[in-house]
């Protein structure tokens, strides 16, 4: 047991400094504006920062040059703490370099957050430590997954938001939503609806499941738990309006009632966009009379988008190796084919004390699957039309669903594999491997911003001042 617990408080640290060195390393490292349009959005905190005000979407000091429009329309929680990290920052030094520095720390202190939780998610849904570890590191340490912890943007925020979301449910799940599942849970939904309208079918989840919780009895037995479902759904209701209503009502009042943003924001471009960025004359798949088939077909959106839900640094210009690519390939398809095709396994994450809860269970990974599934068509109909370039970065909200299959899967296909040999050699194997899946994908990530990343930053430097007021 001593030495189980000295294995685990070393990998522990290890767990959070590999995440400091390479983040820490990534923040120092990146050139301004490199990172996919950190120049953009770097507009709005910087704002915040000289002001102490909320900028109206409007306003020309936060437009994006060119195409007319902001990202001021939508929630912009992360860039608030961003702002006024850097006007506390600006007490001490005015070095347009420290500001920059700054916003991007808080982004790297939410994806420390978030690996926090990750690990103890892992916790939850996996009963084997050898399998919580290899999950932890899988979600953690995925080269582009780590990449958005690094500038400046809303995507690590929304990470995190996933997180607590799904630790939350989980904790919910098994305790009968505890005040404190609630909560963590609550936080996470309000953390998601601040931040980015792509993760919003977590939030659609939590309630589908926190009321199919309350769902008792089987076949026409079925009833349903009224009492507890309006005290624990207010509970839930009054936080989640607490910390979200205010963002809303504010658009609603600035923007005609738009309380989204997003159709006060395709007129801001209409009105403000240069001739050759005007919206209504680009291009896209749709407006060329082509179906949605023949933008898969004939252009590079499936392969762009798997390379760069790997890792594409920069602004979708820095590749890594093909053997990174082909590693996560391989282990994210062998992980679910096997999970998907493998027979049942009786241990399961979802709690199964209660009633009806195989249909619960059911309709738990309905939703998992319907969490992955929704990043995916958002890119497809972002690409179609409206002609945005395929990003990995818009399907990692599948992450952590997509690493719990895929774990789950190379459970079953180890165990099957290894169903003739003794237990104690097949414990010792199950350790070996879990240590050399850690192992190597801290190499892909090491090999990807120190092999990689790095020696093309050093090639081309840029200089801050360039960009910086």
């Amino acid at each position: 047991m001593k030495k189980y617990c000295k294995f685990h408080v070393f990998i522990t640290i290890c767990y959070f400094g590999l995440y400091l060195a390479v983040g820490i390393s990534l923040l120092v490292m990146q050139p301004f504006g490199n990172p996919p349009d950190e120049y953009n959005r770097y507009l709005i905190p910087r704002y915040i920062a000289e002001t102490g005000n909320l900028p109206n979407g409007y306003e020309e000091a936060v437009r994006i040059p060119g195409y007319g429009f902001s990202y001021a329309f939508q929630p912009i929680l992360p860039y608030m703490l961003q702002g006024y990290a850097m006007r506390f920052a600006g007490l001490f030094t005015d070095s347009p370099t420290a500001m920059l520095y700054t916003a991007r720390a808080v982004n790297l202190v939410l994806g420390l957050a978030m690996a926090w939780v990750v690990l103890l998610l892992s916790g939850k849904w996996f009963r084997d430590r050898r399998a919580r570890w290899v999950f932890a590191f899988l979600a953690t340490f995925l080269p582009q997954g780590i990449f958005l912890h690094t500038y400046v943007n809303t995507d690590s925020c929304c990470m995190l938001s996933i997180a607590l979301m799904l630790y939350g449910l989980t904790l919910g799940l098994e305790s009968g939503f505890s005040r404190t599942s609630s909560l963590i849970m609550s936080t996470g939904i309000i953390l998601c609806a601040l931040s980015y309208y792509n993760a919003y079918g977590y939030i659609l989840s939590c309630i589908l499941l926190f009321t199919a919780f309350h769902l008792t009895g089987s076949g026409r037995n079925i009833r349903f738990d009224v009492k507890n479902f309006m005290k624990k759904g207010v509970f839930i209701s009054l936080i989640v309006l607490a910390g979200i209503a205010w963002w809303f009502i504010r658009s609603a009042i600035l923007y005609e009632g738009d309380f989204l943003g997003l159709q006060t924001r395709n007129h801001c471009a209409a009105l403000y966009s240069a001739p050759e960025y005007d919206p209504e004359l680009c291009l896209t798949w749709k407006k060329q009379g082509y179906s949605l088939w023949d933008m898969l077909r004939k252009s590079d959106f499936i392969n762009l988008s798997i390379l760069s839900f790997i890792g594409i640094f920069g602004p979708m210009s820095i590749v890594t190796s093909v053997w990174v690519y082909r590693f996560y390939k391989t282990l994210f398809f062998l992980g679910t084919a096997s999970c998907l095709f493998l027979g049942r396994r009786s241990r399961t994450s979802v709690p199964s004390a209660g009633k009806n809860r195989d249909g619960l269970r059911i309709f738990y990974h309905i939703n998992m699957v319907f969490c992955m599934v929704m990043p995916l068509c958002l890119s497809l109909v972002y690409s179609y039309s409206t002609d945005f370039q395929p990003q990995g970065r818009y399907l990692l909200p599948a992450l952590l669903p997509l690493c719990y299959y895929t774990v789950r899967g190379l459970e079953k296909l180890l165990r099957l594999l290894l169903r003739k040999c003794p237990e104690k050699t097949l414990q010792d194997a199950c350790s070996c491997i879990a240590l050399l899946c850690c192992l190597l994908i801290t190499g892909m990530l090491l090999l990807t911003v120190y092999g990689y990343a790095f020696p093309y930053y050093a090639a081309n430097p840029v200089a801050l001042s360039a960009f910086l007021p």
